[in-house]
């Protein structure tokens, strides 16, 4: 799945289902060397191809390498890359990281000071519908009319139902994000009609459901969990995407889903994942290994998926200072992404999750642009379990983990606090300490039943699964993102921190597709 050739007329075809502005496109070719995508499926690998593309949009930014033939334009390539505007939106909007550079608005993100202009936040808006787009025509061309008129059968349409539910999902994946970071916004399926055309604008109640109704249905028609090719989905996936639905319930819609959560997330605790005995192994060249722990991940190769997003971007723009970049198994550091003291000052002695680098590094921030105000952050890494590094020293090999069984573990624990019925507080603790026993290779770090409350969780949460783009959703969740409740270094544009304007909870439409389409309504405060 990590070598891929794309097909364009698919993604040209599919782009006119979602954008706002674009203008009609004639269902013909004019020029008889061209092909259409319905010609394209006529090839029975093109099924396993063009969805192997589906995957590629979350690792990859174009389709010849780190730069040329981007996906999305209006944006330096590799900028535009999905997993690199997650991180923006979830992580550097957050008491995680901080970043030095000058480009464009990025401190904005930092300060929580953006607007619907932003060049960043349209690369994000953008990146996550031209995934829908693509999972729409995918999906339009797997329909049972589709396969009958082709007169697909046998083995090829059993693989080809399968292929489907994997698109179905990533779809609502995508989806989810939408929902997530951007609220109210446009709404297509496969179900619309290809061409121009001006979408309606949703809103997270019906999102919320609409998600939730695909997953539901498409998850028995999923691999079981942790028997599909590593790098693709299953039913394991869609129970924690489920559950982080369901977890977050009250936030979109007002209304708390926690017994809902602890249903799936029971689902997932019983189908055999297990713990990586070392943390640092999750974030590492190798950790593909890591297959017990991790549910869903994007997969990268130094020669084979190279990019300047995903986990190139986080291991390289960590680097600065007195920091080797040999140590971490790369080239070259970009000298950018630090961490606040607040956040360092969430982990206790003897946590070796706490993977800072100090020397000549300051622990407080007075200057933003300068690298060594704020301790550097070592926690991804291109160097093998063995202590060789990746490949390619300019493009690592790590995989990015986006969901693991720590996280799972800690949701539980969350939802029982929570009064979410299937879950009881002993079983909670017996998992927030398999946690921190691996973090602090004994049991000195564990806890007692008195200790976990909903402070202790988002601290934990806070501990084990920084930088990997969680931070926001669970500031949200816990009152603790915009507004005063919560201060760090540098929100509010502030050495100190300032309470922020509570519309910063949600990311504004981009101009530019609010000013293209009457129907969208921007979000409030923007």
């Amino acid at each position: 799945m990590k070598s891929i050739k794309i097909l364009s007329i698919l993604i040209i075809a599919s782009l006119i289902a979602f954008s706002s502005c674009m203008k009609d496109l004639d269902t013909v070719p004019l020029d008889d060397t061209e092909i259409t995508a319905a010609e394209i499926f006529d090839n029975p690998e093109s099924y396993r191809d063009i969805l192997a593309k589906l995957y590629a949009g979350l690792a990859v930014s174009g389709q010849q390498g780190p730069a040329g033939m981007a996906d999305i334009g209006g944006i330096d390539e590799g900028f535009g890359q999905y997993l690199r505007g997650l991180y923006y939106h979830q992580v550097l909007s957050t008491d995680e990281a901080v970043i030095g550079w000058d480009d464009q608005t990025i401190k904005d993100f930092v300060y929580q000071s953006w607007t619907a202009s932003d060049v960043f936040i349209s690369a994000m808006y953008y990146r996550i519908f031209y995934q829908i787009a693509l999972a729409n025509e995918y999906i339009r061309q797997t329909s049972d009319e589709a396969l009958n008129d082709r007169g697909v059968t046998d083995q090829l349409r059993q693989d080809i139902e399968e292929y489907r539910a994997e698109a179905r999902f990533l779809r609502a994946f995508s989806y989810w994000h939408a929902l997530d970071i951007f609220g109210n916004v446009p709404f297509v399926t496969d179900q619309d009609p290809i061409g121009a055309f001006l979408p309606e604008q949703t809103n997270r109640q019906d999102l919320f459901e609409y998600i939730e109704a695909e997953l539901l249905e498409l998850t028995p028609l999923m691999k079981a969990p942790r028997t599909s090719d590593y790098g693709r989905v299953d039913r394991g996936a869609a129970w924690v995407l489920l559950s982080k639905l369901y977890m977050n319930a009250e936030v979109y819609t007002g209304q708390p889903r926690y017994t809902d959560a602890l249903t799936y997330l029971n689902e997932i605790i019983g189908a055999g994942y297990s713990l990586e005995p070392e943390y640092q192994h999750l974030f590492m060249a190798d950790n593909h290994l890591c297959v017990d722990e991790i549910i869903m991940t994007v997969p990268y190769h130094g020669i084979e998926t190279q990019t300047y997003g995903g986990t190139t971007f986080i291991i390289k723009a960590s680097i600065g200072g007195e920091m080797s970049a040999s140590a971490s198994g790369v080239d070259d550091g970009w000298g950018g992404l630090r961490t606040t003291p607040q956040f360092v000052s969430l982990f206790e002695e003897g946590d070796g999750r706490a993977l800072f680098f100090t020397e000549d590094q300051n622990l407080e921030i007075n200057n933003l642009s300068d690298f060594q105000d704020g301790y550097a952050v070592r926690k991804f890494t291109n160097m093998r379990r063995d202590g060789t590094s990746g490949v390619n020293l300019e493009f690592p090999d790590t995989d990015f983990p986006l969901f693991r069984l720590a996280d799972v573990y800690l949701m539980y624990a969350e939802a029982v606090l929570r009064n979410g019925e299937g879950g009881d507080i002993g079983t909670a603790v017996e998992y927030v300490n398999a946690v921190r026993e691996r973090a602090f290779g004994d049991d000195s770090g564990n806890i007692g039943s008195g200790d976990l409350d909903l402070d202790f969780i988002i601290d934990e949460r806070g501990r084990e699964l920084y930088w990997e783009s969680h931070r926001r959703t669970d500031l949200i969740r816990f009152g603790m993102f915009a507004g005063g409740g919560y201060l760090w270094s540098w929100k509010g544009e502030s050495r100190d921190g300032l309470a922020t304007d509570a519309k910063f909870n949600l990311f504004p439409l981009p101009d530019p597709d609010v000013n293209a389409n009457p129907n969208l309504v921007q979000n409030t405060g923007y």
